[in-house]
């Protein structure tokens, strides 16, 4: 077995183990009710997608990092022999479920001296350069190796050496075990399934996870895509945010042009999650009552006339959406790295569903977007928003503006915007935020939202906004906040008076509007160089936001979290 040097001394391990510096998200206890209300089959079926979930896990902490899965042996065996060091390194590990991760602070935590976190994380090889990797792509499509390149860019494959070149291999088949040993369960699950179309999912999920097959994976995406009333939750989440290897490929001119003269797509890389939970009835009937006004929200659109988007306004939108009881979220959905998902928005644009005719499913994610402590939240209140709009701020306008953003992820422009590169999900975050604002007002007029509820969403949004510190530019999510921050500033959406934001209410959808109709042209144009300095342009950490930074930073030391899953390990042991 490998050896490991262990990054963190006893002293900073100490400070991010312990409660101030740690939080926890905890999911379903093994006495939830939600739990034990399910039927005897039900929880059959719970117990083998608990266990299918974790060997994801598994798969993904290798496309991660090389080095996880020998680095958690290596810890295991220190812990056994009483190395304090080592097993508070693993809290760290587990809770960011690899090596290598980013805190809330933005700050690189390398858990193991001199292994950091790539570009091209697992799935590209460790010594690869940029430079090397498009020599190599344009050496290659140039002896006409055509169906090779697509093998290496496309978002299912692990990339390895071969000789002077590379190969693209199918992660179903380079980790074939796993995902069958993965499969066995899900089709064990599914002959318990009390819920006849989902039982039928589990089944095209299990087949899909056997052969290495794209239209599979569509036939599985396609109905889980369409479930609405089932008791449980399943998913595998497949998402491309991590990779930052592929996305340099629309920084090359040359390059570009030769895939494009090829009809080569160059997709990140997918990195994988597992999501288990159970279906909240009362919390998705709440979340079902904006389904009707989204053909209209899609007809309002900036430039609607001038691309395709998922939602058709003249025809049912094939939108499904979930309010979940979470059992175990494993793999990439649930590795704390700076915050933890709140929801999601699946399939993403680039795959191969939607062109079947799928559509797209929400999945709001209930035990993480409970707030543990209103005590601190008040603290933070008092430091940093003006004291005549604290009635305005409620943590469940922050839930009301999350569905917003994850139902406009499935407007504006349907393509996928490879050639955005690695501004592409900064971008597309950047739409989501900006859709979810600017239709505020227009929600409050078709009766979705009262008035209050419209300034709650406001004043909330904005408040929330401000981040601790300065993210890293591969931070999609907080890039794009930090955007928004210098360009409401700037336009009068907000000021900051005696060290307070004070929210111009009825300034923000303007804004909000304009913004999105910035970020649509330059998602329809496809301009990397447009999207470049659109993200640079704005992404100006300003001396406001780091004077409210200083203010939460006072209020809240987190610097890591983690999640706890009392319900899912006792699952997994019986």
């Amino acid at each position: 077995m490998r050896e490991f040097e262990l990054n963190l001394s006893m002293e900073e391990l100490e400070k991010r183990t312990s409660k101030d510096y740690l939080t926890t998200k905890k999911m379903l206890k093994s006495d939830a009710p939600e739990y034990l209300e399910l039927a005897d089959g039900d929880k059959e079926t719970l117990k083998h997608l608990v266990r299918a979930a974790y060997i994801l896990e598994k798969i993904n902490m290798q496309i991660d990092c090389k080095h996880n899965l020998e680095f958690k042996e290596f810890l295991e065996k220190e812990i056994s022999k009483g190395n304090k060091q080592a097993e508070l390194t693993k809290i760290l590990f587990d809770a960011q479920k690899g090596m290598n991760a980013i805190d809330s602070m933005s700050n690189k935590i390398n858990l193991a001296k001199d292994i950091k976190e790539l570009p091209g994380k697992g799935v590209y090889p460790e010594d690869l350069s940029k430079e090397e990797f498009h020599n190599i792509l344009t050496k290659m499509i140039n002896e006409g190796k055509i169906e090779e390149v697509k093998k290496i860019l496309t978002q299912r494959s692990i990339v390895e050496r071969c000789g002077d070149e590379l190969i693209g291999i199918d992660y179903i088949d380079k980790f074939k075990d796993d995902f069958s040993r993965m499969a066995d369960e899900i089709d064990k699950a599914s002959e318990t399934s009390t819920n006849a179309d989902f039982t039928e999912y589990l089944k095209l999920q299990a087949k899909a996870l056997r052969t290495a097959d794209p239209m599979l994976d569509a036939y599985a995406d396609k109905k889980w895509a369409a479930l609405q009333d089932t008791p449980l939750e399943f998913t595998i989440t497949r998402e491309n945010y991590e990779d930052e290897m592929t996305g340099t490929i629309a920084e090359n001119k040359d390059l570009s042009e030769l895939l494009e003269t090829h009809g080569i797509k160059a997709i990140p890389k997918d990195f994988l999650g597992g999501r288990v939970g159970i279906v909240n009835k009362k919390g998705t009937e709440a979340l079902m009552a904006i389904k009707k006004y989204l053909p209209t929200l899609a007809q309002n659109m900036p430039y609607a006339d001038e691309y395709e988007q998922n939602i058709n306004p003249n025809s049912d939108a094939k939108q499904t959406m979930v309010d979940v009881d979470l059992v175990a979220v494993t793999g990439d959905v649930g590795a704390y790295r700076g915050g933890i998902t709140l929801a999601e928005n699946l399939p993403n644009d680039d795959k191969l569903s939607l062109t079947i005719g799928g559509g797209r499913r929400n999945v709001y994610h209930r035990q993480i977007r409970f707030i543990s402590d209103m005590k601190k939240l008040q603290e933070r209140l008092d430091e940093i928003l003006d004291k005549e709009q604290h009635k305005y701020y409620l943590d469940e306008a922050d839930h009301w503006f999350t569905i917003g953003h994850e139902n406009a992820h499935s407007l504006g422009p349907k393509k996928a915007c490879e050639t955005l590169g690695k501004y592409r999900n900064i971008i597309e975050e950047n739409k989501a935020d900006m859709g979810s604002l600017a239709f505020v007002d227009l929600l409050t007029e078709l009766g979705m939202y009262t008035d209050e509820q419209r300034n709650q969403i406001i004043v909330t949004t904005i408040t929330d906004n401000f981040l601790k510190s300065k993210p890293t530019m591969s931070q999609a999510h907080r890039v794009r906040t930090v955007m928004q921050n210098k360009y409401f500033a700037e336009r009068g959406a907000y000021d900051i008076i005696d060290g307070k934001i004070h929210v111009n209410i009825d300034k923000v959808v303007p804004i909000a509007k304009e913004m999105l109709a910035e970020i649509i042209r330059i998602q329809i144009e496809g301009s990397f160089d447009k999207a470049e300095k659109y993200v640079l342009d704005n992404f100006v950490w300003t001396d406001n936001m780091e004077l409210i930074a200083q203010k939460l930073q006072k209020v809240s030391k987190t610097l890591n979290g983690r999640t706890e899953s009392e319900l899912a390990e006792k699952l997994l042991n019986d």
